[in-house]
């Protein structure tokens, strides 16, 4: 799975941009506020539907500009076109799919799955369990096909169970059919993540022996609730302290990844260079797991891989982008910061982005 051309108009500070990357290493050097990580952002709307930098996807729109359209073509046979437009007036997203209008974003997602590496990535260590959870449950949308549905089931009830929660008077009879609906579909959830989890788990303990070998580091899949109890008996139990709450306080909503080090929470203890090769680990892993099972190819997202990463590391992180064959979108200060990185073989096309004489960044293939 790669792109073989992107067109963004309307993009934050980028000029119209025109693009054909390479099926594997694209480096997009640039100074600090030319449109390096614009662009990936365009990528990461293109295939999420929501952007990495802005909870309000209008502020990605450019200033005095109506609207902001993004459109990649990925390769295959047939070809794939995707696209998304989103007006300065309306929140709604137009997506397109194979000039399919009908396209719900979970179809998107689907056909173009992306990791993103980026500084914000620390937050898989450091951050709340939400993040934690949007990354695994990521890798289970991908490759356990009756996940959506029992996710979207289960995020349902514990709506309804939390609105019951909150109201003054509870009903037993509607707070019992609710809790008999989260405990059945939450219980579908919980097997399809740990099974995820068993499988997973060998691949990123072999992807983190090449970046850094941490022989103390333990990856821990946590459900959510008492593992000893069904999740029906918990909640019917936890009625009262949840309701004083005001919210479901366990289920498969509160599930995390436990990260440790010799028993410590590993962010606690890790450098930040080793944090940042810890995530990375993770975030690789995720793509291999996905070559693995489903035979599907990752993009990689990777803003300024050479910080905090020295020539060794960079090396051996290289190395396994090379491996796994898959395409990606590196952004550096230097030009030259990674050229000599990688193998002869290797596809490794190289792009600038300069501002113009209006301040707007512009993309130029450079190599």
């Amino acid at each position: 799975m790669s792109l073989n051309q992107l067109n963004f108009q309307g993009l934050r500070n980028l000029v119209p941009l025109e693009m054909r990357p390479s099926p594997g290493i694209n480096i997009i050097s640039g100074p600090n506020g030319s449109g390096k990580t614009s662009l990936l952002e365009g990528i990461h709307v293109l295939g999420m539907g929501r952007s990495f930098r802005t909870r309000q996807l209008k502020n990605a729109i450019q200033a005095d500009m109506p609207h902001m359209t993004l459109y990649g073509r990925l390769a295959g046979e047939p070809e794939v076109s995707i696209g998304v437009r989103r007006l300065r007036a309306q929140r709604e997203l137009e997506l397109r799919l194979r000039g399919d209008k009908e396209v719900r974003l979970a179809e998107l997602v689907e056909a173009m799955p992306l990791q993103l590496i980026n500084p914000d990535a620390f937050r898989l260590l450091e951050g709340s369990p939400a993040g934690r959870r949007e990354f695994f449950d990521w890798g289970v949308f991908h490759v356990k096909h009756d996940f959506l549905d029992a996710w979207k089931r289960t995020r349902r009830a514990v709506k309804h169970r939390n609105a019951l929660l909150r109201r003054g008077r509870m009903d037993p009879q509607e707070m019992t059919a609710w809790e008999q609906e989260l405990a059945l579909w939450g219980g579908i959830v919980d097997k399809l993540r740990l099974e995820w989890f068993t499988e997973f788990l060998p691949v990123f303990e072999e992807t983190l022996e090449v970046l850094l070998p941490l022989p103390g580091l333990k990856l821990g899949y946590a459900r959510g609730w008492d593992r000893q109890r069904d999740l029906s008996e918990v909640l019917e139990g936890s009625r009262l302290t949840d309701q004083q709450m005001g919210f479901t306080q366990q289920g498969p909503q509160r599930a995390d990844l436990r990260i440790r080090l010799n028993k410590q929470p590993a962010v606690e203890v890790l450098s930040r260079g080793q944090q940042k090769l810890v995530v990375s680990a993770l975030k690789l892993a995720q793509g291999r797991f996905l070559e693995r099972t489903a035979q599907r190819h990752c993009i990689y997202l990777i803003d300024d891989l050479p910080a905090e990463l020295d020539a060794q590391h960079q090396q051996r992180f290289c190395q396994l982008l090379e491996e796994m064959q898959c395409q990606a979108f590196i952004t550096s200060v230097e030009p030259t910061a990674l050229q000599r990185t990688w193998q002869p073989a290797t596809a490794v096309s190289m792009f600038h982005v300069k501002h113009d004489d209006q301040g707007f960044g512009q993309l130029m293939q450079s190599g």
